[in-house]
């Protein structure tokens, strides 16, 4: 019997361990940390054995295969102990997919992939395939392949679970755009992100498809010193596409194989720069697995966005409280600030992964009235921003933030919470950040 150690016993790491017994190895799950009571349950439930508070090193080396979830670094002593007894360490992506026949459609970028992958999801299943969504969101990907598997996955995949892959191959790729993140995980080198992004093209083939933003600089750049061999269909806001999806007279223009679909731009359930992209890409997808014109239409007009991505939580006295939580990088950020209609007070702060202020700088001039921190060391964005704004305040917790932007805001302004990096220092994850806001905010 093959022995599988998973790493790690959060959502991925559980529903690997669920498939792995289904498919007949013996599973080990072993968190360095403390596994959370619903977890747990799974886990005893499923008669699977497992530790927590540290690993035994004897028990996880006489692994066959291990998993590791996305939150454990490469560098971590008992991956590289793995490693050096020559034990493969995949992702629960790779695992997953070993195991179903579904055709996969895998998104990935720095931005917009959970708008994407959601959107995607959407237009899919409202064109009547039978398709689940998972990776990155919603439940894993590996669970669903043990207890109900469909004909199509969307997968929304950070960068490190294409770390993890060895053989995965989907059969659409999306890759959103590109901006510096995780560097902290990448040696501090923007080129080693980039590469770990273009994992997902790594085996497709002929016959599969990449769609990509075609007005991403670093994208182009890569693709053209490393040639991949699936179709390319870049989406553009400024080009002509030949292959692709363009804007002609504010509709968004999808060609493929000389056939011409058409959107009008102005209907869209979510408006911005940004989501236009992220709907090109979607439609892009539903067009290629020949959903109807009208179903991709009347999708994209009803669409109303993700949680905690630019989600407008309640008005109070005329000043509208955005929630953009899921904000964890600058590039995040600068979307969310570009799209500021009014004054706003901003409140900002978190994990900084290694991030430059500086191309905010503009959009903090023009639409930023009032900064307000929430982070444990807030020094940088402190040193980056006051000369641009006259108010700056420092905050230890949500409620507080909150208090502090709603004296600060008047009529007709927002407060927008869009932290521009990571939770970690305060909350448990983006979720749970932006959840106390709209808390704080409702209890105003």
């Amino acid at each position: 019997m093959k022995r599988l150690v998973v790493l790690g016993a959060g959502e991925s790491g559980v529903g690997t361990a669920l498939l792995g017994k289904k498919e007949g190895y013996e599973v080990f799950v072993s968190d360095f940390g403390k596994i959370k009571e619903q977890y747990k349950q799974v886990l005893v439930h499923h008669e699977i054995v497992w530790e927590e508070g540290g690993h035994s090193q004897e028990k996880i080396l006489g692994a066959d295969l291990a998993m590791k979830s996305p939150g454990i670094p490469n560098t971590a002593p008992i991956v590289r102990a793995l490693v050096e007894k020559g034990i493969p360490v995949i992702s629960e992506i790779e695992f997953a997919a070993r195991f179903t026949n579904a055709q996969i459609v895998g998104i990935t970028g720095s931005n917009g992939k959970t708008t994407t992958a959601s959107l995607t999801h959407r237009l899919l299943a409202d064109g009547g395939l039978n398709v689940s969504l998972g990776g990155n969101i919603g439940d894993s990907f590996a669970q669903q392949v043990a207890e109900a598997d469909s004909e199509h996955y969307v997968l929304e995949l950070s960068s490190f679970q294409l770390d993890g892959i060895q053989t995965f191959a989907p059969h659409i790729a999306v890759l959103t755009n590109l901006s510096p993140d995780h560097l902290d995980r990448y040696e501090g080198k923007y080129e080693n992100y980039i590469a770990s992004k273009f994992r997902i093209t790594m085996n497709q083939t002929e016959e599969d498809y990449f769609i990509y933003d075609g007005d991403d600089e670093e994208i182009l750049k890569w693709l053209k010193n490393h040639p991949i061999k699936s179709q390319k269909l870049p989406f553009s806001l400024t080009k002509d596409i030949e292959n692709g999806a363009s804007i002609k007279n504010e509709e968004i223009q999808i060609t493929i194989n000389n056939k011409k679909n058409t959107m009008p731009i102005a209907t869209l359930g979510l408006q911005g720069k940004h989501n236009v992209k992220n709907a090109m890409a979607a439609s892009t997808v539903a067009t290629l697995l020949q959903i109807r014109k009208e179903t991709i239409r009347q999708s994209l007009e009803q669409f109303q966005g993700v949680e905690h991505r630019l989600e407008k939580v309640l008005k109070i006295n005329k000043v509208m409280y955005i929630n953009d939580s899921k904000a964890t990088n600058v590039n995040a950020t600068f979307y969310a600030l570009d799209s500021m209609e009014a004054p706003t007070v901003w409140i900002v702060g978190g994990v900084d992964k290694g991030n430059d202020y500086s191309e905010l700088l503009p959009l903090v001039n023009e639409k930023i009235k009032a900064i307000v921190c929430l982070g444990v060391d807030n020094e940088k964005i402190v040193r980056s921003f006051s000369n641009a704004v006259d108010m700056i305040v420092e905050t230890q917790s949500m409620n507080d933030a909150v208090q502090v932007a709603y004296r600060l805001a008047e009529k007709g302004e927002n407060v927008l919470l869009s932290p521009a990096g990571a939770s970690f220092d305060l909350f448990e994850n983006y979720e749970e950040r932006g959840r106390q806001f709209k808390e704080a905010v409702r209890n105003l």
